[in-house]
């Protein structure tokens, strides 16, 4: 099987949130990009980020790696959103689901009414 390459689109809900919408596979290959995406949204001066991973077939341990980095590294929160069971479990098992819901979530309406999964 053929891995999927990573498309990322980007909308700006409002002056201060990006939503990065993954479709494709999340990996070594791709997770860099991931970040050099968000590192553009946040020169722009959107702190939070809302990554939906609706369309992820794939995350290994460098996509799990990238949320940490956009994570500890960003000026503002990080939500995942669109997480699939699989990707869950690895949330959970990893403790980056804590970590990550421990964080301020964007005000509420930030988002076009994406509900939070995790």
């Amino acid at each position: 099987m053929r891995p999927q390459l990573l498309t990322i689109e980007v909308t700006r809900p409002d002056a201060g949130t990006a939503r990065l919408r993954l479709t494709g596979d999340l990996d070594f290959d791709t997770a860099p990009e991931l970040v050099e995406a968000a590192a553009r949204v946040r020169a722009d001066g959107h702190r939070a980020l809302v990554i939906d991973l609706s369309g992820v077939g794939l995350c290994d341990s460098s996509g799990l790696s990238a949320f940490v980095v956009l994570r500890q590294g960003g000026a503002g929160p990080v939500r995942l959103t669109g997480v699939n069971a699989r990707l869950q479990q690895l949330l959970d098992r990893t403790g980056l689901a804590e970590l990550l819901a421990g964080q301020e979530q964007p005000a509420a309406g930030a988002v076009d009414d994406v509900p939070e999964v995790g």
